[in-house]
């Protein structure tokens, strides 16, 4: 197969599957609670990435325990949880354009713990991005979701967070990237066990409809998104990688609409314009920065 035509390939295959696992999860949340489902979706996906492990050759031994437990605590379960909480009462489209204001998150958070500064397209790209999300909460409509929007920001933020611990982890220690989303996953899942007794549970509904969620969103969007995540990012330059992920939230929100007929309001679609032209104007500066070398 052309090495172009596969490449092409896999961006439709991971934009399908992230896009769309926004909406399966939502529609999950009919069979099993946040915690429930969260839990089912981080251990099948484990599974798959250990089978992928298994078969590529690659060794299985731990990374830097305390180092990526914290990893494991923002990647995994605090995503999860926030994420799969916001999805209880949000809407799959709205909830994914609020998580993927983390680059946005991402650059301020380096300016603070890792001091790297900001350039001006940047610091436009984060201006936008925050008009976009006070389109979005819409603050004169008291009446708005303000708990599933919060949620949805703050899986955003422990998503950012998570970046910078793993920019911080691989300055100190050489790991592979597909061990380390393993082990981090492994490690994310205890504090999922430990605060499921504290949270609402229900009757999971046991059938073919939950057995499709969790083998989507953990074997497809979870195990097999990552690595096509890892192949696209040994071929293409950072650049076009940030560029690529810019569908999709795009591809969240059209799938919402017509699975679940979810139409964002006149406000809300302003605001996830907005949040879609700052992450352009930040991957056109990373490409920028890619040709002057």
């Amino acid at each position: 197969m052309n090495l172009r035509f596969a490449s092409v390939l896999m961006l439709l295959l991971l934009w399908f599957f992230w896009g769309t696992n926004w909406v399966v999860t939502k529609l999950g949340l009919g069979y099993a609670s946040a915690f429930q489902l969260g839990l089912g979706r981080t251990v099948f996906a484990i599974v798959t990435l250990a089978l992928i492990m298994r078969f590529t050759g690659r060794s299985f031994a731990p990374t830097p325990l305390r180092p990526t437990f914290w990893l494991g605590l923002t990647q995994t379960a605090g995503f999860v949880v926030f994420t799969n909480l916001a999805l209880v009462a949000g809407g799959a489209g709205k909830v994914s354009v609020l998580c993927y204001t983390m680059p946005f998150w991402t650059l301020l958070l380096a300016r603070i713990f890792l001091h790297e500064r900001l350039a001006a397209m940047q610091w436009l790209a984060v201006v936008l991005a925050f008009v976009g999300l006070l389109a979005i909460l819409e603050p004169w409509d008291l009446g708005g979701n303000w708990l599933s929007d919060t949620l949805a920001i703050c899986g955003g933020l422990v998503w950012a967070s998570s970046a910078i611990l793993a920019k911080k982890l691989r300055a100190q220690h050489q790991v592979d990237t597909l061990a380390l989303t393993f082990w981090q996953m492994v490690l994310g899942t205890l504090p999922l066990v430990v605060l499921m007794p504290f949270f609402p549970a229900k009757d999971i509904v046991w059938g073919l409809p939950l057995l499709g969620v969790l083998l989507f969103s953990g074997v497809l969007a979870g195990g097999v998104g990552w690595l096509i995540w890892m192949l696209l990012l040994s071929r293409l330059s950072a650049g076009m990688a940030g560029i690529s992920i810019l569908a999709i939230p795009a591809v969240a929100v059209l799938m919402a609409w017509l699975l679940l007929a979810e139409t964002p309001s006149a406000a809300e679609a302003s605001g996830m314009a907005l949040i879609a032209c700052a992450l352009v104007l930040l991957s056109l500066y990373s490409l920028l920065k890619e040709w002057r070398r």
